[in-house]
């Protein structure tokens, strides 16, 4: 079984281990352009030993961005300001990807630590949408995309995701999780359309595949290609683990390289038991299923954690997010606490034990 520490080749792309940075919103762009907090958070992360970076939902339109501090990839300004940053990776030997992403019914929000939620006009806010002319609890009813409108943000997933491509990223991730625009197609609790794009798993998934066929076709036949999917709706008649296997299998076919494994955020309150690795089953379950190779995800902050999770064959690589932000160079010391080697930044070698 694999060591926590090998490497992983996906297509062209070799990364240097199975630690890897999980997507995690700064909300500090300015009209969509990434600035200088974006590269020292992810020059962090760059600096510090693990294999994958991938920075955090970018729109594919300026109206699919989760709030109005959300970087994007809709124009040529965005593209530029997200070079710098994936140059640097680059110049420390790490490979850094991009999470392409529609937020939906969830769009729009206010900064954290405004007074009020949702973004005003005069902030730069705007009335989301989704399948269905359905709220998410606390936020405003958002409205219901027309049948060109579905069509047309598949043209635009393709389109960032060339832009991606013009901006140095080595992968694309297909952000299909957390109660977001793919997720809430696929979910019968927030899908209630009539057309094509309701009603059977079939037709219920067909935006998320049709944008998976897009973005494939958008990108380098050598670069790899994720989609992050919350496997379980974790309430009764949602989305299930079951159908996720399934799923991802179908994605696979199109051209997926590997499932990226979360779950919940589509419902306000599901009744989820949260703890250490509380979501590594459903990587596990995909991935026994022989569907697709799989992160895990959720909760993961020891090393001696992360190992039994590779090297048991239960995911194929950990995705961390919080412990991160703790510790940006948490694999250097996990390397250490293991008895591994790591690449070291020869600036920071005087500080290796």
């Amino acid at each position: 079984m694999p060591n926590l520490f090998d490497s992983l080749t996906l297509r062209g792309t070799t990364f240097a281990n199975r630690i890897w940075v999980s997507p995690m919103c700064q909300y500090s762009a300015i009209n969509g352009v990434v600035g200088e907090w974006h590269m020292a958070h992810l020059g962090a992360f760059a600096t510090g030993g693990t294999g994958l970076i991938v920075a955090e939902a970018t729109g594919v339109v300026a109206e699919g961005r989760i709030s109005i501090g959300c970087p994007g990839l809709y124009n040529d300004e965005q593209v530029v300001a997200w070079q710098r940053i994936t140059t640097f990776a680059h110049t420390q030997g790490v490979k850094i990807g991009i999470q392409l992403a529609h937020a939906g019914r969830k769009a729009g929000t206010a900064l954290p630590g405004s007074d009020h939620m949702m973004a005003t006009p005069e902030e730069g806010g705007w009335q989301a949408v989704a399948p269905s002319a359905i709220a998410f609890p606390g936020y405003p009813e958002p409205r219901e995309l027309t049948h060109d409108q579905v069509k047309g943000l598949v043209t635009s997933f393709g389109a960032a995701a060339k832009r991606a491509v013009n901006a140095g990223f080595d992968l694309v991730e297909i952000h299909a999780a957390h109660g977001y625009l793919l997720h809430e197609f696929y979910s019968p609790l927030s899908n209630t359309r009539t057309d094509e794009y309701g009603g059977s798993y079939e037709n219920r998934t067909r935006l998320l595949k049709e944008v998976t066929s897009e973005v494939r076709a958008s990108i380098p036949s050598d670069m790899p290609l994720f989609v992050r999917i919350s496997a379980s709706d974790w309430t009764e008649g949602g989305w299930t683990i079951e159908e996720s296997v399934k799923l991802s299998g179908e994605l696979t076919a199109l051209g997926v390289d590997l499932i990226d494994v979360s779950s919940g955020g589509n419902v306000a309150k599901a009744n989820i038991t949260v703890g250490p690795g509380y979501q590594v089953h459903f990587a596990e379950a995909i991935k026994n299923a022989g569907a697709a190779m799989t992160s895990a995800v959720g909760m993961i902050t020891d090393p001696e954690q992360a190992q039994e999770i590779v090297s048991s064959g239960r995911a194929d690589a950990v995705m961390m997010a919080r412990e991160f932000l703790r510790n940006p160079r948490w694999p250097l010391e996990a390397a250490a606490k293991l008895g591994q080697e790591v690449r070291w930044p020869i600036q920071l070698q005087r500080g290796k034990r």
